[in-house]
């Protein structure tokens, strides 16, 4: 059984269709890339994916299980998790808040034992700052944990979206183009920091993605889709020189 299989995904807006007839078996431990021009669908079909959207039509199954009508916070505590193509971190709260407060999902103390600090509040804060400053080591961002996004490169603020997401202990990851804006240096640290996430957390990643050396060198499989349909499928290399594909990145200098 697939971890996160997708059939007949279909999402209109309107009289605009943004996704037609979606499939997709994303296998666990698998690294797969999803491909395509701007506005080809691809960030709605994660919307879709992570319960921001409700498809129009089609199923979506996570570990066996139909994510049908779940909210998003339902599904991130099934194991799923993503980063945004725009970085969206609060960037007025320390690098360790950031962490921390993506915790909210599975706090199990009331409002009042915050209000009295009773032992159960105690303790699970104690539990959240442990696991936030574990990740924060593990990902090579400790000495930064008192900082303010805003006042950290580009590169390294990706770096904590990430980490934020990891901080869920998800089994599937959602990427959605974690390369945008990165120089060619903090791409080549992308890469390698993905190839560790992988084999360290033994997560699976799911990752949309325009720069072909990002996909090439990270994905065993990809998928393509051009104005909300699916145009070609396959390896990498195969990906690379299938006509439908150049064609639809014509004049894209990433291809």
């Amino acid at each position: 059984m697939a971890l996160l299989e997708i059939k007949g995904l279909t999402q209109r807006f309107g009289g605009l269709e943004a996704v037609s007839d979606f499939n997709v078996r994303i296998e666990e431990g698998s690294l797969t890339g999803l491909i395509g021009p701007n506005g080809a669908g691809k960030t709605t079909i994660f919307n879709l994916t992570s319960g921001f959207y409700q498809p129009t039509e089609g199923e979506i199954h996570f570990g066996g299980r139909d994510t049908a009508g779940l909210k998003p916070h339902q599904i991130t505590a099934m194991g799923v998790a993503r980063t945004f193509q725009n970085i969206r971190l609060w960037q007025d709260m320390t690098v360790l808040d950031n962490i921390r407060v993506s915790q909210h999902y599975r706090m199990g103390y009331s409002i009042w034992d915050c209000l009295l600090q009773t032992r159960r509040f105690l303790r699970q804060e104690r539990e959240i700052d442990r696991l936030a400053f574990e990740l924060l080591e593990a990902m090579g961002l400790k000495d930064l944990a008192g900082e303010r996004p805003r006042n950290l490169p580009y590169g390294l603020q990706r770096r904590v979206e990430i980490a934020r997401a990891m901080s869920v202990r998800p089994k599937l990851l959602l990427l959605d183009e974690p390369a945008a804006g990165l120089n060619s240096s903090d791409v080549e640290g992308l890469i390698t920091l993905v190839r560790w996430l992988q084999r360290e957390f033994k997560i699976t990643i799911w990752m949309i993605e325009h720069q072909m050396k990002v996909v090439m060198s990270l994905c065993s499989s990809m998928k393509v889709i051009d104005f909300g349909k699916t145009i070609a499928e396959g390896t990498p290399e195969q990906i690379q020189s299938d006509p439908k594909v150049i064609s639809a990145y014509l004049g894209d200098e990433n291809i």
